[in-house]
């Protein structure tokens, strides 16, 4: 898989790349992130890549000029990938999103800076906005090396453990169920004994249960979009019944003395 990233201030991607699984998807030929500096694109001799905006107002914009010419010298002219712009006013990343763009064999990150992009770059150019949040950052480079980092982690064999990246939060619509190692016992807190019994059936059906739990009591939300079993669903009940039991038990007046 392919990224081609467009940015003002390309030395802030590169180190993120050289290490960890990353580097290693990189050196085993499984992903390509090709870094474009926008400036090498702009025509005058100071390299200006950004403007006052016309109506007055703070902050500058980023000329159409050279993300198009940049653009389009690197994918085509159109595009021959999708190319997607980093910016709070795009759709909210998650999940599905990464899963979805996983697929694409090559994609175009463009970098936001400054007050924003000429909007004719947005109109004519790129094919998706995404946001990472409701927050604003300086810049469309964290997003980027945000995008690479989970879509690269769905790349078959990116991974050490093959199915590594299915039980990730978010992944199978539940969050992750809780995770130990060594010492089995440390300041008196232990290892829960079913994680040491061997018995690998018990142990999946207690990670389920605790994926379950952990996304009831934390991300609510996303139990609604999800197809249970009918073991999850009776796990999840008794769940909400034991939750009704403790609040009406507290909910009770004290006793007289």
């Amino acid at each position: 898989m392919r990224f081609d990233v467009f940015s003002l201030l390309p030395q802030v991607i590169q180190p993120y790349l050289e290490a960890s699984i990353l580097q290693r998807a990189i050196q085993n030929n499984l992903l390509e992130v090709h870094i474009h500096d926008i400036r090498a694109w702009a025509v005058d001799k100071h390299h200006i890549t950004d403007d006052a905006p016309f109506g007055g107002g703070g902050g500058m914009v980023m000329k159409p000029e050279p993300i198009f010419s940049a653009v389009e010298d690197i994918t085509g002219s159109p595009p021959g990938c999708p190319v997607i712009l980093l910016t709070p006013q795009g759709r909210t990343y998650n999940q599905k999103i990464a899963q979805e763009l996983a697929v694409q064999p090559r994609i175009a990150l463009l970098c936001g800076r400054y007050e924003g992009i000429d909007e004719r770059v947005r109109e004519h150019l790129v094919t998706d906005e995404i946001s990472v949040g409701d927050y604003v950052l300086t810049g469309g480079e964290i997003p980027a090396l945000l995008l690479i980092d989970s879509i690269a982690r769905l790349i078959p064999g990116a991974l050490g453990d093959p199915d590594g990246a299915m039980d990730d939060s978010f992944a199978s619509g539940l969050l992750e169920y809780p995770h130990y190692t060594r010492p089995a016992e440390f300041r008196g807190w232990r290892v829960p004994d079913v994680l040491l019994s061997g018995n690998h059936a018990r142990i999946e059906r207690w990670r389920r249960d605790q994926s379950i739990m952990r996304t009831y009591k934390r991300r609510p939300d996303l139990l609604d979009k999800l197809e249970l079993s009918k073991k999850d669903s009776q796990f999840l009940e008794k769940l909400k019944q034991s939750e009704t039991s403790e609040n009406e038990a507290n909910s009770l007046p004290d006793a007289e003395e």
